[in-house]
């Protein structure tokens, strides 16, 4: 009996093992699939309009969670302001992109919050009354956040929000 509790104790142990790495590779899958990586670091080289930029290693990034009035090719009211406000907050400067769910647009463009140093660039166009809050799900995980802003950028009668409808 001895023999046979042993072998049953050392098989046990290393079914526990196997089930523990399956897990594991699940739950790694798992983060990699939801967009729980670790934020990446570049460089901008160009920005091409209020919510969108090209890096150094020329990808474009859109900006997530807003929509910021048009530019092109007539520049609507506050536009050219919101341009500008980004070019301030990111022009040729080292940016840090987070993802949500959704790696890249229909377009090619990646999806991604972006920050400098401590200021969220997506937050404070909102902020700014620059941009207002559009959550398109997957990618939602600072809907309530970009929605708070707008609201106070527009009792505040900020950028876009001077107007009651804004043609963005």
């Amino acid at each position: 009996m001895g023999a046979l509790c042993q072998h049953i104790q050392k098989r046990g142990k290393e079914t526990i093992g196997i089930k523990t790495k399956i897990l594991i590779t699940i739950a790694s899958l798992a983060l990699l699939i939801s967009g729980c990586d670790k934020p990446s670091v570049a460089k901008v080289a160009l920005v091409l309009d209020a919510n969108s930029i090209i890096l150094e290693d020329r990808d474009e990034v859109l900006y997530i969670g807003i929509e910021t009035p048009r530019v092109m090719p007539t520049p609507a009211p506050f536009g050219l302001q919101a341009l500008e406000a980004n070019r301030r907050l990111v022009e040729k400067k080292e940016v840090r992109l987070e993802r949500d769910f959704s790696e890249r647009d229909r377009y090619g463009k990646l999806l991604r919050y972006v920050y400098v140093g401590d200021t969220f660039v997506n937050a404070e166009l909102v902020r700014l009354g620059l941009a207002r809050a559009v959550a398109i799900p997957p990618d939602i995980k600072y809907k309530e956040l970009f929605e708070k802003l707008e609201r106070e950028a527009r009792e505040a009668r900020r950028g876009i929000w001077e107007t009651l409808n804004p043609d963005i």
